[in-house]
């Protein structure tokens, strides 16, 4: 019938991460970024597919990468063979997450879920703050 989260939302929201690493190989070059597949799951679960674009565009040659996250599993990639300039500490913008990011992460590998931020024409609102490992061991206790 219809997806209203991913119809009214999926498009206007955005997964910004930073480009953490940029390792070459013979094979295959990849983008480590510091987004992982418990912040955009998508990709990992059923190889969607989600635009990434550099916030500030480089004039530099684009190189062909699998942008993958920090967390070491086969399955942490958010984009696979995508073409891309940038360089190490660039921001890149992972388009149409909106609907995906907060509602689908969870906080595997013990990782805390990522801030979210409301823009507003040019207003901007921290509506959820990042999660620290306090805030996620919160509610465990230990054996006596």
């Amino acid at each position: 019938m219809i997806e209203p989260g991913r119809s009214l939302v999926g498009n206007a929201g955005m997964c910004v991460t930073e480009v953490m690493y940029l390792k070459p190989g013979e094979q295959k070059n990849f983008c480590i970024v510091d987004a992982a597949m418990n912040d955009l799951p998508r990709p990992a679960m059923y190889e969607a597919f989600h635009t990434m674009v550099p916030v500030q565009p480089r004039s530099i040659a684009p190189t062909t990468y699998d942008v993958v996250g920090p967390v070491c599993e086969s399955g942490d990639w958010l984009g696979r063979d995508r073409a891309l300039s940038v360089q190490t500490g660039d921001l890149l913008a992972v388009l149409s997450a909106g609907a995906y990011c907060m509602s689908m992460a969870s906080n595997y590998n013990t990782r805390g879920r990522a801030a979210e931020v409301l823009v507003d024409g040019a207003e901007v609102h921290l509506i959820r703050a990042r999660e620290d490992f306090a805030e996620m061991v919160r509610s465990e206790k230990l054996l006596p």
